[in-house]
């Protein structure tokens, strides 16, 4: 969505941006609080920068509706995704949150978690209840985590690595008996894995999930079923397309395009998005 406004209104169109939130970004204000991702927040400073200098007319906490749109020649649906819940009893237990509940308010995690999808979610999640806090890019912690020494006292700048105890127990869980972790980046998966590992993170594959309750998270593998006894369930097992507006729409006879995440929502990406709503932009 911010990419297809920026690059309309440089080529002369007249853009309203509606956001039903109090702040732009979207997947991408979850992105940016993961360990390693703070580059996010220079993605979105860049889009703000350049939606004032192309007078995109910005209105937050406003919800577009059939009616609000139909004052338009052209309706770009960028709504995005949602958290996919979980089908099984006891979804909606105190001590289940999604994803985003979880990256919003870590606070509300417990000691004992269950990350319920081993995907590119559920690493960036375990990777933030996994971390202790430190600064945004946090250099001198960095190094030590990795065992860099930079006044290279030692052959290679190299120095035992100490890496920071987890100040959460965390398991993450997959239905498939695959590697977690299967489709991560080629050249940085390799470092996510680790990272986990070096935090004590256990993973658990082939797992069937049959229920949550106060015990907590009752699951069969390997035909044996068992309890882990966790305070929190995170579920990072997916996301489905926000396209609420496009039944009234059609009905309407509106001209509308759907694009990045209410297109599809699998294997969603920020390339593949703001690729997809530069070159609709530049067709209008």
């Amino acid at each position: 969505g911010l990419a297809t406004a920026v690059a309309a209104a440089s080529r002369g169109h007249h853009v309203v941006l509606f956001e039903r939130r109090s702040e732009l970004g979207g997947q991408f204000n979850y992105a940016r609080k993961i360990p390693g991702k703070e580059e996010f927040n220079e993605t979105l400073r860049y889009f703000r920068v350049m939606l004032e200098k192309h007078a995109v007319d910005v209105r937050l906490n406003t919800a577009a509706t059939l009616d609000t749109l139909a004052e338009f020649d052209e309706v770009v649906i960028a709504t995005g995704v949602t958290p996919r819940e979980l089908a099984l009893p006891g979804a909606d237990h105190a001590s289940v949150l999604s994803y985003a509940e979880a990256i919003e308010h870590p606070e509300r995690v417990g000691q004992r978690v269950a990350v319920i999808g081993a995907g590119g979610i559920g690493f960036d999640v375990s990777e933030l209840l996994a971390d202790q806090g430190h600064p945004e890019m946090d250099v001198a912690a960095w190094c030590d985590e990795w065992g860099v020494d930079l006044a290279v006292g030692d052959r290679g700048g190299l120095k035992p690595p100490m890496p920071p105890a987890s100040p959460r127990d965390i398991i993450m869980l997959q239905r498939k008996s695959s590697k977690p972790g299967k489709n991560l980046g080629k050249t940085s998966g390799w470092v996510h894995r680790a990272s986990l590992k070096q935090r004590g993170v256990k993973t658990l594959t082939g797992c069937e999930y049959l229920k949550i309750d106060d015990a907590g998270l009752h699951i069969r593998r390997n035909g044996e079923e068992q309890v882990l006894a966790v305070d929190t369930v995170v579920v990072c097992a997916g996301q489905e397309s926000v396209r609420e507006l496009i039944a009234p729409l059609s009905q309407a006879g509106a001209c509308f395009h759907v694009i990045g995440g209410a297109d599809e929502a699998a294997e969603l990406d920020a390339k593949r998005a703001i690729d997809q709503g530069t070159r609709l932009a530049a067709s209008l």
